[in-house]
């Protein structure tokens, strides 16, 4: 390897059944550099670093590490720390009820006499933390302490392995932006060390404060190696996103109805514990798009519209009642509804049937004590399985039977039986076919045409598109401007406005 190489890693293959997670993939990383790993959801960046830290076994390739002579094989995370590659993940992975000292040198506790040499490791502990200029009292339970200090922790742990290469994935999106700031002094002074840095983040601010290189991964495929400096912020969000600006045509507007002047939800000065304060309305017959890259907030500013996650401030109101903050039920008897964006998470009761999981929203905002009748159910729920044209077996058929689409359509239906006045579509169509994507396209205008106000998430870009009169371009938990208007409502156009102004 070339003398100032730590790390690199030629043609790596992972396979998964079904699935080709990494082909032919290449990653190298120098000394005393900050190198970011950067690509959307699914595009193969956790699997290359389960592979290289010996989670995954690789199926193809191979890996060379300064200080050895041939590729080297992690077969374990352990091999990986032995060989001197550690990794601090976003959740922090340290045990609350030990000290800091104990976390730091958990398996490596320094012995004097057969037993435990406390006052060295607290000693020890104290000496490397003040290396990395952090000021705690080491003989207290890392519980104590908040997230970002559990970081720093964990840093410092990675550290005292004598580690060549440290990887930080996601490590700031719990943090804020004093706590950000610490950690990069604390990157800063690793890096002045010698030290390697893989930095897995989606915020493009963070990436061009403090890292050298980046490497682009699209769909487990490498794409490109470039210094920060050759790669504007507008070619990153392109290279991820597989899309080339000189090639873009303009997509028409789909839409078949205009938006009324009456505002259905309005947000005023919302502020979450994971989104910076904004302003939001939506109009009758209006579909507002959010675009921005996987982790930019979207998913955080609708939770705080429709109380899913509870707001520090600032009001939400629908048909100018004002919404309790946090209150999903008070959301839903405002006539609001929300389609969250992981639906086997959120969405869907599995071991229910599809005729449970579609009426159960309904049958809460009736009440308990108006329960809906077996002809009922059977009747609204075989209605909208024609409607949405739901491929099940039977209305008994559990939800957890259907794929991925179909799973789609019940949540879908599950909303409309409580005749909505706002709904909230987060990636309604992830990882369902073309078919199905088309109609519920079809269905986002037909709810427009029927005067519902709609806010619609999707990483696709053409498909809001098609489907949006206006779009809300949200950056690193902050929602930062938006378009509307044929001259700008383009690909180009919203590409440029996620990516932000700078380089």
């Amino acid at each position: 390897m070339e003398k100032d190489v730590v790390l690199r890693m030629e043609g790596i293959y992972k396979t998964f059944p079904g699935v080709k997670a990494l082909q032919d993939v290449s990653f190298t990383l120098r000394e005393g550099e900050i190198h970011a790993l950067m690509g959307e959801n699914g595009a193969g960046k956790s699997t290359l670093i389960k592979v290289l830290t010996g989670v995954y076994e690789l199926d193809g390739g191979k890996i060379y590490l300064k200080g050895h002579e041939g590729p080297i094989v992690n077969k374990s995370p352990q091999d990986a720390q032995d060989n001197g590659i550690s990794t601090v993940y976003q959740e922090v992975c340290l045990c609350p009820n030990l000290t800091v000292s104990e976390n730091i040198f958990m398996g490596r506790e320094p012995k004097k006499g057969g037993f435990v040499d406390w006052r060295k490791m607290n000693e020890d502990s104290k000496k490397l933390l003040a290396s990395l200029d952090i000021d705690v009292d080491v003989t207290r339970a890392v519980e104590n302490y908040s997230i970002a200090l559990q970081q720093m922790v964990a840093i410092a742990r990675a550290v005292s392995t004598d580690c060549k290469v440290l990887i930080l994935d996601e490590p700031t999106s719990s943090l804020d932006d004093s706590e950000v700031e610490k950690l990069f002094s604390v990157m800063m002074a690793l890096k002045e060390r010698g030290v390697g840095i893989i930095f897995v983040t989606h915020f493009l601010e963070q990436v061009y404060k403090v890292c050298d290189r980046i490497t682009v991964l699209r769909n487990g495929q490498f794409v490109g190696e470039y210094p920060i400096d050759e790669l504007p912020r507008v070619s990153l969000v392109s290279k991820m996103l597989g899309k080339d600006l000189d090639d873009l045509a303009e997509i028409k507007n789909l839409r078949v109805t205009q938006p009324t002047e009456e505002i259905v939800v309005k947000a005023d000065e919302v502020q979450s514990p994971r989104v910076k304060e904004f302003d939001i309305e939506v109009h009758r017959g209006e579909v507002v798009g959010l675009a921005g890259l996987l982790g930019s907030g979207r998913s955080e500013l609708v939770r705080a519209i429709y109380g899913a996650d509870k707001s520090n401030s600032g009001s939400v109101t629908c048909k100018n009642k004002k919404v309790r903050a946090g209150n999903e039920l008070d959301s839903m008897m405002a006539g609001m509804a929300y389609l969250p964006e992981d639906r086997k998470k959120d969405g869907i009761i599995p071991e229910l049937s599809v005729r449970e999981n579609m009426l159960i929203a309904l049958q809460v905002k009736n009440g308990v004590f108006h329960l809906i009748n077996r002809k009922s159910q059977e009747e609204f729920v075989d209605e909208y399985i024609k409607i949405l044209q739901i491929k099940t077996a039977s209305r008994e058929t559990p939800i957890k039977s259907l794929s991925g689409g179909n799973q789609q359509k019940v949540i879908l239906a599950r909303w409309l039986l409580t005749n909505p006045e706002f709904i909230i579509l987060d990636e309604p169509t992830r990882g369902i076919d073309i078919g199905t994507k088309t109609e519920i396209q079809k269905l986002i205008l037909k709810f427009a045409d029927e005067g519902k106000g709609v806010i619609f998430i999707s990483s696709e870009i053409e498909e809001m598109l098609r489907t949006c009169s206006r779009m809300g371009i949200m950056r690193d938990g902050k929602k930062v401007g938006e378009l509307e208007g044929e001259e700008n409502l383009n690909v180009s156009s919203v590409m440029k406005a996620i990516a932000g102004g700078g380089k």
